[in-house]
């Protein structure tokens, strides 16, 4: 499928690893940085960036191990400080100095975040973000289930799934299927994105780095239920709160404006997600559930709630829109609303 009208595609060389993005507006204008989530590619941005006011240089890359940028391994035991690292390095490939504007869906929340823990930024956006404290086995404080971590990694992902990506599965004859996946958790069942476009992010996603340095990682053997802890490579690793934290945002001495923008039906992200081995093993898709006081369905939303409200206690801003019946992606089932307050967002940050 074509770029729309405005939109430009382009690979780069940077000090760390080759980068491919899609841009929109002008070379000069106000740096607009758009990362992805897990199982997707900055083409997930595309819709947004004709919307987008012409004074911004829109810039959403693919991040390593998915999309066209280059399959290089993703050390997990630095959290999503690699996609942070890379995101810095695109803009000096780029030749950008202006602190920007960074907008993170899901994973790509923990990489914005990360990123402003040690470089100057305009804003953060952040589109229903993966917890301060990772993804699956933590209390509400953030303290571990277990002390390893067990119920977090690549060792928690779906076989079939994985299986489905590698063979590059483009149907919907299974709920495994990337094409159900999207259906069921990226955007609210009420929503159906056109077909070419569903296409066009199915093929997007079938471009991800498959295995032990890419989707979902490598595992280790845990003596705690499920039996898994987080390896050291790969996305689900990386996503784990053994070493994925980004609630020491709270201690930035300059704190950028914060956006949370939060679909009220995601399944993905939720205080009892759908994917979130707690919730599984209550419902009893996982055997040997050891109960909710040993380990509980992760209150992701609280989580992300606790956190921005220290981040506004210590002195920051923090502006949230709760999106009624939006799934994972606002920016898909809700888009023009999610536009306007992202752009009355960035309006309200211009100095008068």
């Amino acid at each position: 499928m074509s770029l729309l009208p405005g939109v430009r595609s382009a690979t780069v060389d940077t000090d760390r690893l080759r980068m491919h993005y899609v841009e929109s507006g002008p070379d000069d204008g106000t740096p607009i940085v758009m990362v992805h989530g897990n199982l997707s590619t900055g083409r997930f941005y595309e819709h947004l960036l004709p919307a987008l006011p012409l004074s911004y240089q829109v810039i959403a890359p693919d991040m390593r191990g998915f999309g066209d940028t280059e399959p290089v391994p993703l050390d997990a035991t630095r959290g999503l400080a690699d996609w942070a690292d890379d995101t810095h390095a695109l803009l000096c490939a780029l030749g950008i100095t202006e602190p920007p504007h960074l907008v993170g869906w899901s994973t790509g929340g923990a990489a914005i975040a990360r990123y402003a823990m040690n470089r100057p930024v305009a804003s953060l956006t952040f589109i229903d973000p993966v917890s301060p404290y990772g993804f699956g086995g933590t209390h509400r404080d953030g303290t571990p289930c277990f002390a390893d971590f067990a119920g977090s990694g690549g060792g928690t992902a779906n076989p079939e799934v994985v299986a489905r990506l590698a063979a590059g599965d483009d149907s919907a004859d299974s709920p495994f299927c990337i094409r159900s996946i999207m259906r069921a958790a990226y955007w609210a069942p009420t929503h159906s994105e056109p077909a070419d476009r569903e296409d066009l992010l199915v093929a997007e996603v079938l471009k991800t780095l498959t295995g032990d340095d890419g989707y979902p990682g490598d595992a280790t053997a845990s003596e705690n239920w499920p039996g898994t802890a987080p390896g050291s490579r790969g996305i689900l690793n990386a996503l784990s709160p053994k070493y994925c934290n980004w609630a020491d945002i709270v201690d930035l001495e300059e704190k950028p404006p914060i956006m949370w923008t939060h679909g009220d039906a995601d399944v993905v992200v939720a205080d009892g997600s759908a994917w979130d081995l707690g919730t599984l093993g209550a419902a009893g898709e996982v055997p040997g559930w050891p109960g909710a006081d040993a380990f509980p369905a992760q209150p992701m939303v609280s989580q992300i709630g606790d956190v921005l409200g220290r981040y506004v206690e210590a002195g920051g801003s923090v502006r949230t829109e709760i999106f009624a019946g939006s799934g994972h992606g606002p920016i898909f089932d809700a888009r023009d609303r999610w536009l306007a307050v992202f752009i009355d967002f960035l309006t309200s940050l211009k100095t008068p």
